[in-house]
Protein backbone atom coordinates (compact mmCIF):
# COMPACT_ATOMS: atom_id res chain seq x y z
CA UNK A 1 0.00 0.00 0.00
CA UNK A 2 2.72 2.18 1.15
CA UNK A 3 4.50 1.64 -2.69
CA UNK A 4 1.30 2.50 -4.69
CA UNK A 5 1.41 6.03 -2.56
CA UNK A 6 4.80 6.65 -3.45
CA UNK A 7 4.56 5.60 -6.87
CA UNK A 8 1.36 7.81 -7.19
CA UNK A 9 3.25 10.94 -5.31
CA UNK A 10 6.24 10.82 -7.58
CA UNK A 11 4.02 10.25 -10.53
CA UNK A 12 1.80 13.51 -9.77
CA UNK A 13 5.24 15.59 -8.82
CA UNK A 14 6.55 14.30 -12.62
CA UNK A 15 3.61 16.16 -14.58
CA UNK A 16 4.73 19.05 -12.45
CA UNK A 17 8.85 18.27 -13.47
CA UNK A 18 7.77 17.38 -16.76
CA UNK A 19 5.67 21.03 -17.43
CA UNK A 20 8.90 22.68 -15.72
CA UNK A 21 10.75 21.32 -18.43
CA UNK A 22 8.76 22.53 -20.91
CA UNK A 23 8.63 26.03 -19.71
CA UNK A 24 12.35 26.06 -19.18
CA UNK A 25 12.69 24.72 -22.66
CA UNK A 26 10.41 27.98 -24.04
CA UNK A 27 12.08 30.36 -21.51
CA UNK A 28 15.70 29.45 -22.89
CA UNK A 29 14.76 28.49 -26.19
CA UNK A 30 11.67 30.75 -27.65
CA UNK A 31 11.09 33.58 -25.95
CA UNK A 32 14.52 35.45 -26.65
CA UNK A 33 14.18 34.43 -30.31
CA UNK A 34 10.85 36.32 -29.93
CA UNK A 35 12.03 39.02 -28.76
CA UNK A 36 14.92 39.60 -30.73
CA UNK A 37 12.43 39.28 -33.49
CA UNK A 38 10.09 41.86 -32.31
CA UNK A 39 13.08 43.99 -31.57
CA UNK A 40 14.40 43.68 -35.20
CA UNK A 41 10.44 43.67 -36.51
CA UNK A 42 9.96 47.33 -35.10
CA UNK A 43 13.44 48.27 -36.05
CA UNK A 44 12.75 47.83 -39.68
CA UNK A 45 9.40 49.75 -39.18
CA UNK A 46 11.57 52.58 -37.98
CA UNK A 47 14.23 52.11 -40.87
CA UNK A 48 11.44 52.07 -43.44
CA UNK A 49 9.42 54.69 -41.86
CA UNK A 50 5.43 54.83 -40.34
CA UNK A 51 4.32 57.27 -42.89
CA UNK A 52 5.79 54.94 -45.61
CA UNK A 53 3.96 51.65 -44.01
CA UNK A 54 0.83 54.33 -43.58
CA UNK A 55 1.24 55.12 -47.78
CA UNK A 56 1.79 51.11 -48.71
CA UNK A 57 -1.23 50.52 -47.03
CA UNK A 58 -3.20 53.37 -48.43
CA UNK A 59 -2.46 52.36 -51.63
CA UNK A 60 -3.81 49.10 -50.99
CA UNK A 61 -6.91 50.51 -50.51
CA UNK A 62 -7.56 51.97 -53.28
CA UNK A 63 -10.82 51.04 -55.75
CA UNK A 64 -10.10 48.36 -58.01
CA UNK A 65 -9.45 45.03 -58.58
CA UNK A 66 -5.63 45.70 -59.78
CA UNK A 67 -5.29 46.37 -56.30
CA UNK A 68 -6.02 43.44 -55.17
CA UNK A 69 -2.77 41.55 -54.68
CA UNK A 70 -1.84 44.84 -52.85
CA UNK A 71 -5.03 44.44 -50.77
CA UNK A 72 -5.19 41.00 -49.86
CA UNK A 73 -2.01 39.72 -49.93
CA UNK A 74 1.00 42.19 -49.48
CA UNK A 75 -0.91 44.05 -46.83
CA UNK A 76 -1.91 40.97 -44.91
CA UNK A 77 1.56 40.04 -44.57
CA UNK A 78 3.16 43.15 -43.61
CA UNK A 79 0.38 43.54 -41.62
CA UNK A 80 0.77 40.20 -39.51
CA UNK A 81 4.93 40.36 -39.96
CA UNK A 82 5.31 44.16 -38.59
CA UNK A 83 1.90 43.98 -36.54
CA UNK A 84 1.66 40.98 -35.32
CA UNK A 85 -1.96 38.87 -34.09
CA UNK A 86 -4.19 40.85 -33.51
CA UNK A 87 -2.56 44.40 -34.19
CA UNK A 88 -2.44 43.52 -37.56
CA UNK A 89 -5.98 43.37 -38.53
CA UNK A 90 -5.68 47.22 -37.74
CA UNK A 91 -4.71 47.59 -41.17
CA UNK A 92 -7.59 47.45 -42.27
CA UNK A 93 -8.44 50.75 -41.74
CA UNK A 94 -6.90 51.51 -44.83
CA UNK A 95 -9.12 49.96 -47.08
CA UNK A 96 -12.77 50.96 -48.10
CA UNK A 97 -15.44 49.80 -46.39
CA UNK A 98 -16.42 47.43 -48.77
CA UNK A 99 -12.67 45.49 -49.00
CA UNK A 100 -12.63 45.33 -44.79
CA UNK A 101 -14.59 41.59 -44.77
CA UNK A 102 -12.26 40.27 -47.20
CA UNK A 103 -8.91 41.79 -45.80
CA UNK A 104 -9.54 40.65 -42.42
CA UNK A 105 -10.70 36.75 -44.08
CA UNK A 106 -7.06 37.66 -45.61
CA UNK A 107 -5.00 38.88 -42.56
CA UNK A 108 -6.87 36.51 -40.07
CA UNK A 109 -5.78 33.65 -42.26
CA UNK A 110 -2.11 34.22 -42.59
CA UNK A 111 -1.47 34.27 -38.93
CA UNK A 112 -0.69 30.44 -38.60
CA UNK A 113 1.91 29.87 -41.64
CA UNK A 114 4.52 31.93 -41.05
CA UNK A 115 4.88 30.54 -37.42
CA UNK A 116 7.39 27.96 -38.79
CA UNK A 117 9.94 30.63 -40.01
CA UNK A 118 8.63 33.94 -37.41
CA UNK A 119 7.16 32.46 -34.72
CA UNK A 120 6.53 36.60 -32.99
CA UNK A 121 3.62 36.45 -35.18
CA UNK A 122 1.43 34.81 -33.02
CA UNK A 123 2.74 33.32 -30.11
CA UNK A 124 -0.20 32.48 -28.95
CA UNK A 125 -0.61 29.72 -31.15
CA UNK A 126 2.90 28.73 -31.20
CA UNK A 127 1.72 25.29 -29.59
CA UNK A 128 0.23 24.28 -33.14
CA UNK A 129 3.42 24.91 -35.33
CA UNK A 130 5.11 23.24 -32.23
CA UNK A 131 3.42 20.49 -31.95
CA UNK A 132 3.40 19.32 -35.51
CA UNK A 133 7.69 20.23 -35.16
CA UNK A 134 8.02 18.08 -32.85
CA UNK A 135 6.54 15.24 -34.86
CA UNK A 136 8.75 16.17 -37.98
CA UNK A 137 11.57 16.34 -35.61
CA UNK A 138 11.11 12.81 -33.87
CA UNK A 139 10.99 11.21 -37.80
CA UNK A 140 14.30 12.82 -38.11
CA UNK A 141 13.36 15.72 -40.70
CA UNK A 142 14.17 19.10 -40.97
CA UNK A 143 11.55 21.47 -40.16
CA UNK A 144 12.49 23.99 -42.67
CA UNK A 145 11.48 22.75 -45.96
CA UNK A 146 8.19 22.21 -43.95
CA UNK A 147 8.09 25.74 -42.72
CA UNK A 148 8.48 27.16 -46.44
CA UNK A 149 5.75 25.41 -47.94
CA UNK A 150 3.70 26.21 -45.22
CA UNK A 151 4.08 29.75 -45.62
CA UNK A 152 4.26 29.58 -49.87
CA UNK A 153 0.42 27.50 -49.33
CA UNK A 154 -1.00 29.85 -46.94
CA UNK A 155 -0.02 33.04 -49.51
CA UNK A 156 -1.34 31.14 -52.35
CA UNK A 157 -4.38 30.54 -49.83
CA UNK A 158 -4.81 33.95 -48.10
CA UNK A 159 -5.00 35.84 -51.71
CA UNK A 160 -7.78 33.14 -52.66
CA UNK A 161 -9.71 33.81 -49.48
CA UNK A 162 -9.35 38.05 -49.93
CA UNK A 163 -10.63 37.20 -53.99
CA UNK A 164 -13.99 34.59 -52.69
CA UNK A 165 -14.46 36.80 -49.54
CA UNK A 166 -14.40 39.84 -51.90
CA UNK A 167 -17.21 38.43 -54.15
CA UNK A 168 -19.26 37.43 -52.02
CA UNK A 169 -19.36 40.61 -50.36
CA UNK A 170 -19.99 42.55 -53.65
CA UNK A 171 -22.90 40.24 -54.29
CA UNK A 172 -24.22 40.93 -50.81
CA UNK A 173 -24.16 44.41 -51.44
CA UNK A 174 -25.71 44.18 -54.54
CA UNK A 175 -28.27 42.35 -53.29
CA UNK A 176 -29.05 44.49 -50.40
CA UNK A 177 -29.28 47.48 -52.80
CA UNK A 178 -31.06 45.64 -55.52
CA UNK A 179 -33.41 45.18 -52.70
CA UNK A 180 -33.73 48.71 -51.69
CA UNK A 181 -34.26 50.31 -55.03
CA UNK A 182 -37.24 47.81 -55.71
CA UNK A 183 -40.92 49.76 -55.80
CA UNK A 184 -43.05 48.55 -53.24
CA UNK A 185 -45.96 46.56 -53.76
CA UNK A 186 -49.07 46.39 -52.21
Amino acid sequence: MLEAIEAGAEYFIGIFQEGAGWFGAVVVGIIPLLIILLTGVNALIAFIGQERINKFAELAGRPGWQYSFIRYLALPVVAVVALTNPMAYTMGTFVPEKNKPAFYDAAVSFVHPPLGILPHVNPGELFVWLGIATGISAAGLSLTPLAVRYLLVGLVVIYLRGLVTQFIVDRMIARREAANTEPATA
